[in-house]
């Protein structure tokens, strides 16, 4: 059996005021001409989903489309929700889903129906595992479980500690597995000793939600999502977003990880690259004019461009690199001769000034004055809250 692993989808992601649906419509496109080409019979997708609890329409319009050419006719897709996704509501449609071979795991214990028409369907299923059999009759068992919410957090004995509700959640997923079959944990966690990037939140850095990974099952195949760049620890893989959404992932390959099962086991696991999606460029330049020559030669990407100057970035230069490039997203000023107010200074201004004094380090101009009014009304609503 061929499965294809991939994760953190992001749909409704932007980049500072970018939309990138199109881009993830095009990648989601792309992931499906691969299944057709690599003969795929089951998808799995380690949830992050989308990029908010309350993703906007046309995002979760463009999920419902994707996932079920994912789909097709003859495969399934099993998803889990990540920490971006509400569990509840991305499993609210798994009694439609699930008969187009779509198998969704929120926070709520769910079991599916068994059987069906379709080539590749499950033929047993637990509140938190599934067995998939494909046409050949070739079988593969997948514990699922989603990201644990707050309120899975505090369940159960104050006393029982991170690892030991880990433990628990992986066994419960474990009940039906009897080892005559390959295995797959999918997830979607932060296992220690894995590599961040700036586009993630939430991530527990401090250590105290990171998993360790002699929690993991020793054998088989662990599928994980929540970092975004791919990675291997242990047996466990993420297979890292599926666009690049911040710029220290600009030199960061995206792909997709094809397995491809033999009797009980794994007899390859390989990477697919992705190229769907603009590029991110970090670029650094101690002129404007020397930026202004080298920014055309990055044509459809997104542009971050530091530049090292002697004076502060006028308006109308800021004006000049942008009409430039319309991909050109982020400029930091750093300004060489330039002296900050001191702190004792900039304690004695009021939060109009400091706003203004931030924004002109930031873009190199005075912020608009609708601008400036808007930022000291929502610190107002605050104050009142």
């Amino acid at each position: 059996m061929n499965i294809l692993h991939t994760s953190d989808l992001h749909l409704g992601k932007r980049l500072f005021d970018r939309e990138r649906l199109p881009e993830q419509e095009e990648v989601l496109n792309e992931i499906v001409d691969l299944c057709e080409r690599e003969n795929v019979s089951l998808v799995l997708i380690a949830g992050d989903v989308f990029d908010t609890f309350l993703p906007p329409a046309d995002a979760e319009e463009l999920f419902f489309r994707a996932v079920k050419k994912l789909a097709g006719k003859t495969r399934a897709v099993v998803i889990v929700s990540g920490n971006h996704d509400d569990g509840v509501r991305l499993a609210a449609g798994a009694p439609l889903a699930e008969e187009e071979g779509i198998f969704l795991f929120g926070n709520r214990p769910h079991l599916f129906p068994t059987g069906g028409s379709r080539p590749v369907r499950a033929v047993e299923a637990g509140e938190y595992y599934l067995v998939i059999e494909d046409e050949h009759g070739e079988r593969v068992y997948i514990n699922a479980l989603p990201y644990p919410n707050e309120a899975r957090f505090k369940e159960g004995s104050s006393e029982e500690t991170f690892p030991e509700k880990m433990a628990r959640w992986i066994a419960r997923g474990e009940e039906g597995y009897r080892g005559d079959m390959p295995h797959i944990l999918l997830s979607h966690l932060f296992v220690a000793g894995g590599k961040v990037s700036e586009s993630e939140r939430d991530i527990d850095l401090g250590g105290a939600r990171a998993v360790p990974v002699r929690l993991l099952p020793a054998e088989g195949y662990v599928a994980l999502g929540h970092l975004h760049k791919p990675q291997q620890i242990g047996i466990a893989r993420y297979s890292g977003s599926v666009l690049q959404y911040s710029f220290d992932e600009a030199n960061t390959e995206k792909s997709v990880l094809l397995l491809r099962t033999e009797g009980k086991e794994f007899a390859e696991i390989r990477k697919i690259p992705l190229h769907a999606g603009r590029k991110l460029v970090r670029l650094e330049c101690d002129s404007v004019s020397a930026a202004l020559e080298l920014l055309p030669k990055y044509e459809n990407c997104y542009i971050e461009l530091t530049l090292h100057l002697k004076e502060p970035l006028t308006a109308g230069e800021t004006k000049s690199l942008r009409d430039l490039s319309e991909g050109l997203v982020s400029i930091i000023p750093k300004v060489q001769s330039g002296e900050q107010a001191p702190i004792e200074q900039r304690a004695a201004l009021r939060r109009e000034e400091l706003f203004s004094l931030y924004y002109r380090s930031v873009y190199g101009e005075d912020p608009k004055e609708e601008l400036v009014r808007a930022f000291v009304s929502l610190l107002e609503e605050e104050d009142r809250a």
